[in-house]
């Protein structure tokens, strides 16, 4: 095995990329699963975490407008748009709307039980970057370990600096892409966890509005 690393080492390169793969060894298909996976996690929340999907504006300003008329008269067109439960902030206000009337503590905590599932939903696939965040260089330095031990077995075969370097250079091609997943899920974790917090802040602020308004008792009641 050690004579057949140190004989790739000496093959003319082709195609860099096809080299650095085939050079990384046997750990390079985990790392290549792994960095699949991420990228398959990083374009569902791309889609999933669009702000249409989770509080649209739109949607949020007319909430909003409804206790600046100070009335319930206003609600009554949005129903037929919370029933379809198209963004998780529609679905939440059908939640308060239907306890509407009740004091304005029982409709906050009708809201935040049905929140906790909205919450799952919408951090779905975050635990997933996370993991990759650890497993990622743990892969590759794993990789690059057992390359290294290969390494030293064939030095007693040769004598050559250059061929011995080369195969080091080899063996470090695991940690370099098990670096790079994880700085590429570090970098999509981050993001997404900053846009969560923003439109998770901007759905609270509209719907705790909302309870408010629910809570009220009615003019003619």
């Amino acid at each position: 095995m050690a004579d057949s690393l140190f004989c790739l080492a000496q093959v003319p390169t082709g195609n860099p990329v096809t080299e650095f793969f085939r050079d990384g060894g046997f750990f390079m298909y985990p790392l290549v699963l792994a960095s699949v996976i991420g990228v398959m996690v990083i374009v569902f929340k791309l889609i999933t975490l669009r702000r249409q999907q989770i509080v649209p504006e739109t949607l949020a300003r007319r909430i909003e407008s409804l206790d600046e008329s100070g009335g319930h008269e206003g609600w009554e067109p949005l129903w037929h748009e919370f029933r379809q439960g198209h963004s998780s902030l529609a679905r939440l206000a059908a939640v308060a709307l239907k306890h509407a009337g009740k004091p304005q503590a029982e409709i906050a905590h009708a809201v935040e039980a049905a929140a906790r599932g909205e919450m799952v939903r919408i951090h779905s696939g975050i635990q997933t970057l996370d993991t990759l965040v650890t497993i990622g260089p743990l892969l590759g330095l794993l990789g690059t370990v057992s390359g290294l031990v290969v390494v030293f077995r064939g030095l007693n075969d040769t004598s050559d600096h250059v061929v011995i370097a080369r195969g080091i250079a080899e063996a470090l091609h695991t940690t370099i892409f098990g670096i790079s997943i994880a700085v590429g899920a570090v970098v999509a974790h981050g993001w997404f966890s900053r846009r969560i917090e923003l439109m998770t802040s901007r759905m609270e602020s509209v719907l705790a509005d909302l309870s408010h308004l629910f809570g009220k008792p009615r003019a003619n009641d």
